[in-house]
């Protein structure tokens, strides 16, 4: 086998667009853009999987987009977090910086 060529059959168009519509809901523009962050090889980068590669690359995604849905708005962790940021707004930014300093943070005024 010649480096950089495919190892199996060509991955089928239907999975080549759902990959491009996973990543783009991920917040790629395209496969070049997600080169680095999804570790694709140079070929892969131009839009050439196989059909095992497309698979594991979908998996992967959807299983990563799955777990960044955020929680329903009436749920108890949604609520939770919703108590304690307003709870954090009623503190003056002086004395979050400084107790954010006293735990080895450094801040500064953006």
């Amino acid at each position: 086998m010649a480096f950089g060529q495919p190892s199996g059959p060509p991955a089928s168009g239907r999975q080549i667009a759902e990959l491009s519509s996973l990543l783009h809901d991920a917040g790629h523009t395209d496969f070049r853009d997600a080169r680095g962050p999804m570790g694709f090889t140079q070929r892969q980068a131009a839009g050439k999987f196989t059909r095992d590669e497309a698979s594991a690359f979908i998996d992967r995604l959807q299983v990563e987009l799955q777990d960044a849905e955020p929680a329903p708005s009436g749920s108890r962790v949604a609520t939770a977090q919703a108590s304690e940021d307003r709870e954090l707004a009623d503190i003056p930014t002086e004395r979050l910086a400084a107790e954010l300093r006293s735990r080895g943070w450094m801040v500064r005024k953006a």
